[in-house]
């Protein structure tokens, strides 16, 4: 059986000698992993290309007869051609923690309209985006966390969770540094909530905590979320 549907590339792995498996986020199949032959060949070129991190795709794939089964793309073509993302670094970067995170944060072998249109929108904005790129980031992963069942309304209600699950005491009991300093992101976050564009985060190194508390936050709600390794490399790029 066959089925139409947009999808977003999430990642691949290398297949055989010029095939890889492709995982990607379909509209009308959540999460799926695929067969993609031939696309490691020098001709025709570029086509490996296509199954970059957020690639926004239009699919015809075979369906499996139950559920996790690997099966084939019988067809592809790129839906939204990009017109930033593939060039800039930071964006590149930015888009390349973020499918880690999508990767590990969202399994679901089932339809998710809302989410998967969100993810379709906020890509494309993101690759028109002209100012304020630094925090996107930040900005998709709390609104995906309202997607995913965990969303919140205020900063300190984030850094209330992330205390209470074992930033506060030190071994002897006294209050840490990074207890006292966390709350201190309340407002970062508010601003982030409420409107990206009156943001005042300040510089590069408080955007990286941001981003750490963030994860954390993420690792309290989902199971197994583990170290998002590429955040390090996009650390380096956020100013």
């Amino acid at each position: 059986m066959l089925i139409k549907t947009r999808g977003i590339v999430l990642s691949y792995l290398k297949y055989r000698e010029t095939s890889i498996i492709a995982r990607i986020y379909t509209e009308r199949l959540g999460v799926q992993s695929y067969v993609v032959n031939s696309v490691r060949k020098a001709k025709p070129p570029g086509r490996i290309a296509l199954f970059q991190p957020f690639t926004l795709l239009e699919l015809v794939a075979y369906v499996a007869k139950g559920s996790g089964g690997l099966t084939r793309l019988a067809e592809f073509r790129c839906a939204e051609p990009f017109q930033t993302l593939p060039y800039e670094v930071q964006k590149s970067s930015v888009v390349l923690f973020l499918s880690e995170v999508v990767s590990r944060a969202v399994r679901e072998e089932e339809q998710n309209e809302p989410l998967f249109q969100f993810m379709h929108d906020s890509i494309l904005a993101f690759d028109r985006q002209t100012t304020g790129a630094e925090n996107f980031a930040l900005v998709f992963l709390l609104e995906l966390a309202a997607y995913l069942g965990f969303g919140i309304d205020s900063g300190s209600e984030l850094t209330d969770q992330v205390l209470m699950a074992g930033h506060a005491p030190t071994s002897n009991g006294a209050i840490g540094p990074a207890t006292l300093r966390l709350h201190e992101f309340d407002r970062y976050f508010d601003e982030l909530l409420r409107d990206p564009a009156t943001s005042t985060i300040p510089n590069g190194r408080i955007r990286h905590e941001l981003l750490n508390v963030v994860i954390r936050y993420y690792q309290l709600h989902v199971e197994q979320l583990g170290e998002i390794r590429s955040l390090d490399i996009l650390s380096q790029v956020l100013n």
